[in-house]
């Protein structure tokens, strides 16, 4: 029966997609997210879907009667080159063959990033695409919150199969950067009951948070508390919300998971921090060897042994265990070399920079307003997986692209009403015309709309 759901979900939207090609950025994303063909047990749990809707908002881009815009300034630029590298150092790579696999994969969400971009730029497209991708990995927030609740929070809690966020400690980094993204909604939604229900989503969301026993999100989710409460209008009552749901939530947790938060501090007692710190020394010797890195999924044995043997020698009197880096900044600079790094970097300031100039601008437009409390979640979302990526290794997670995405989207769009607010309020009349020959403007529609408006007789 889910087979065929989703099936007939995913094919059903095609005519849609094929017609408004913005509806397959929003399909895109919750297959992305979502991964509902995972969740079914026959034919579609292999099925290609997102390849399908992929092809099809290809197809449909030629046809379509959006004005597709690309915002040109210094972080898509270095957005840009960002891609061109990944693409030189996979061509330069230890071992090209393996690292054109995961470089298609990344290629594809870079794509989609960027057509997001060029299809999203209205209010209503963004606040849809924000509700697809709150929904989409809330629907994990709470199946496991309910988990960890039945349960004691004795077992972890793990993504959807064969997916980006598979891995516990990945699950545990979307749902930290989806976390702010329902506070936005819950601020920018006037229906009681809606609202009621984004705050319980949230609420079970952090307890799945923190049952998934990641030590990185953990400190995520610190860092994520405390700059929310540092930006908040409200901080008396935002900083008594996070008093009164925290120590609930960590009410929860069972000794097992306290013991294990404590290697934080104790890491020389623990294998796996050991490991990650061996893998971060790897990652720098080989980028000091090879100015263009490894290429992807370069931390394999033989590249140690070959490019570090001192390191390897460790790796073997300890437990012979050769690890990924664990770290979206040691991932980046062993795959992409320190020219990589600096163009990753750079994106990530740039971002939260614009975040930072949506939000004091926005202020000064009143129908924008909305695009600043946004921003300034977005911002939240991205200290999340700056924090806990420390520690996890996704530096190409397709949520994080989409989370600058939207960032670029809403400073075009404040730019724009900016723009417009100084133009003068009425067009210019011809020579010699008096006031009546002024031509009446009517009032604007939304023209972005995905949905079709009725025409008036």
């Amino acid at each position: 029966m889910r087979d065929l759901l989703v099936t007939l979900i995913v094919f059903g939207s095609l005519p849609f997609i094929i017609r408004r090609p913005a509806i397959g950025i929003l399909m895109w994303s919750w297959i992305g997210y979502m991964n509902p063909h995972r969740l079914s047990w026959g034919f579609a749990y292999s099925m290609p879907f997102a390849q399908i809707v992929a092809i099809a908002t290809l197809i449909a881009l030629p046809f379509s009667k959006d004005k597709l815009r690309m915002p040109w300034n210094a972080l898509t630029v270095l957005w840009l080159l960002f891609v061109v590298w990944i693409c030189i150092t996979t061509a330069l790579a230890i071992d090209p063959s393996l690292s054109k696999l995961s470089l298609e994969k990344a290629l594809k969400i870079q794509l989609f990033a960027w057509l997001t971009v060029m299809l999203m730029q209205n209010e209503q497209r963004v606040r849809w695409l924000v509700w697809v991708i709150v929904l989409s990995l809330g629907f994990y927030g709470l199946k496991g919150g309910v988990w960890a609740y039945v349960t004691g929070a004795e077992n972890r809690v793990w993504g959807p199969p064969g997916s980006f966020i598979e891995d516990n400690n990945a699950l545990a980094m979307a749902l930290l950067m989806v976390a702010p993204l329902m506070i936005f909604l819950v601020m920018r939604t006037a229906d009681k009951r809606i609202k009621a229900g984004l705050i319980v989503l949230l609420v079970f969301t952090g307890l799945a948070i923190l049952s998934s026993h990641s030590r990185g999100a953990l400190l995520g989710m610190a860092a994520m508390l405390s700059f929310l409460l540092l930006k908040s209008r409200r901080k008396l009552a935002t900083g008594f919300a996070i008093v009164l749901v925290v120590p609930v939530l960590l009410s929860f947790m069972p000794q097992s998971w306290f013991q294990r938060m404590e290697t934080i501090s104790n890491y020389q007692a623990d294998y796996s921090a050991l490991g990650r710190i061996t893998a971060w020394e790897f990652a720098a010797d080989l980028a000091s060897k090879r100015i263009t890195g490894g290429g992807f999924d370069c931390f394999v044995e033989a590249n140690y042994r070959r490019f570090a043997p001192d390191i390897s020698a460790e790796v073997d009197k300890r437990d012979g265990r050769f690890q990924d880096a664990h770290s979206i900044y040691f991932k980046v600079v062993g795959e992409q070399g320190f020219p990589g790094l600096i163009l990753y970097l750079a994106i990530a300031f740039l971002s939260y920079r614009s975040g930072t100039w949506v939000r004091k601008r926005a202020s000064k437009v009143p129908n924008m307003l909305w695009a600043g409390d946004l921003a300034t979640m977005l911002q939240v979302s991205l200290i999340g997986f700056f924090v806990a990526g420390a520690f996890l290794g996704l530096p190409y997670f397709d949520l994080y692209f989409h989370l600058v995405a939207l960032l670029v989207i809403l400073k075009a769009m404040v730019q724009r009403e900016l723009a417009a607010a100084t133009q003068p309020a009425t067009a210019a009349m011809p020579a010699g015309a008096g006031p009546s020959a002024a031509i009446e403007t009517p009032a604007p529609t939304r023209s972005g709309s995905l949905i079709r408006q009725p025409r008036t007789r």
